[in-house]
């Protein structure tokens, strides 16, 4: 009767309220050209869906624990994105070619520098040194840094094909190696080493989860998990609904068509980077940098083989391949993240380094 009561209450709280609303609003404007107001007004359900994301995803996590939290918002999310990366692709026909390619390295971006270098900057600033397990954290890391290189980088040197895009069988071997590579990463982090991605405690003692409060039930969390679902569909959807009045207004700008990735992007990973800042401030990095790295690594490893199976229907290319600029901050990234990871533990500095290329990517996607 306790848990029926407080399950009655948590339904007319606003975290349940805005995923609905957000619900009823997609239904209302999927497939419109709405005007500006109600752009406007989709933009501040969005926002709400975001944040009610997050504390659903919260809840689970504390129910489930780690890594298992983590894995659940970075999957959830990437699923929605791949559906809306599809979406789009086949609704704009050959200016989208890249719109595939543009929105996972905007993602790897974010995430590896972004979501990482804040956390790290976070972590630190508020309890001196920001620490996790550097074996889970590097066997992340790498995995993510050979998806994108097998992804991204190869399609701009192949020769069978013209152009930065693989040959049908050449884009057969990058989806499954993609999945290949995330399912065992996934077994990995969550089986056979998942003591490798939990919390780490600095006097070297074993990983706590959050003991400070009570686990929720399992209705609770059950509830919570339906109210994600809901709220990952809202962000997204809606994400969709007011991306045309992103296209016009970079087009308008006079901006390249990639920042159209950029922009998707962020708006897609805004529930992670909240819950991945919230855990480092509690002095949880490792479980920030299982939402950063996780969300890049499922965005590759489930984004190409859903674009290899879509290719097959879709008329127009398919441009994977990275041009040099976002080839030499790939490869800065990579060397910069496997000096963070190698000692186990950083400072402020390592986090501005990280959100410093960041910038730099920001900056070269509106002015290449």
């Amino acid at each position: 009767m306790i848990a029926t009561a407080r399950l009655r209450r948590t339904a007319v709280q606003w975290t349940t309220l805005l995923p609905v609303l957000g619900i009823i609003a997609l239904a209302f404007t999927w497939g419109t050209y709405p005007p500006g107001w109600v752009v406007a007004v989709c933009a501040v359900i969005l926002a709400g869906a975001v944040l009610s994301a997050v504390h659903h995803a919260e809840v689970i996590a504390h129910k489930v624990g780690e890594p298992f939290g983590s894995l659940v918002l970075a999957v959830a999310v990437t699923i929605i994105e791949v559906a809306l990366i599809v979406t789009l692709m086949a609704d704009g026909g050959d200016k989208s070619a890249g719109l595939a390619r543009d929105t996972v390295f905007a993602a790897v971006m974010i995430t590896t520098n972004g979501i990482l270098g804040l956390c790290l900057l976070v972590g630190a600033l508020r309890h001196r040194t920001a620490v996790f397990n550097q074996s889970g954290t590097g066997a992340a890391f790498g995995t993510v840094a050979t998806l994108a290189t097998l992804s991204m980088v190869l399609p701009t040197f192949t020769t069978t094909t013209p152009g930065p895009s693989f040959s049908g069988s050449q884009l057969v071997f990058a989806a499954v190696a993609s999945a290949v590579l995330y399912l065992i990463f996934v077994m990995t982090q969550t089986v056979r080493h998942r003591d490798y991605f939990l919390p780490v405690r600095r006097d070297g003692g074993a990983p706590s989860q959050d003991s400070h409060a009570d686990p929720p039930t399992r209705q609770a969390a059950l509830f919570s998990l339906v109210m994600l679902a809901l709220a990952l569909v809202s962000v997204v959807g809606l994400a969709k609904v007011i991306s045309p009045t992103i296209e016009k207004g970079v087009a308008s700008a006079g901006l390249p068509n990639a920042v159209v990735g950029v922009v998707i992007a962020l708006l897609v990973l805004l529930p992670e980077t909240i819950a991945a800042v919230r855990a480092a401030g509690r002095d949880q990095v490792q479980t920030s940098v299982n939402l950063a790295l996780g969300s890049a690594m499922a965005s590759i490893g489930l984004t190409i083989p859903a674009v290899a199976v879509a290719s097959i229907w879709m008329t127009g290319p398919l441009n994977l391949g990275l041009g040099p600029t976002h080839m030499v901050l790939l490869a800065l990234t990579v060397i910069v993240g496997t000096l963070t990871i190698i000692p186990g533990r950083s400072t402020p500095l390592q986090g501005a380094v990280h959100l410093a290329i960041l910038a730099a990517y920001l900056e070269l996607s509106v002015t290449p």
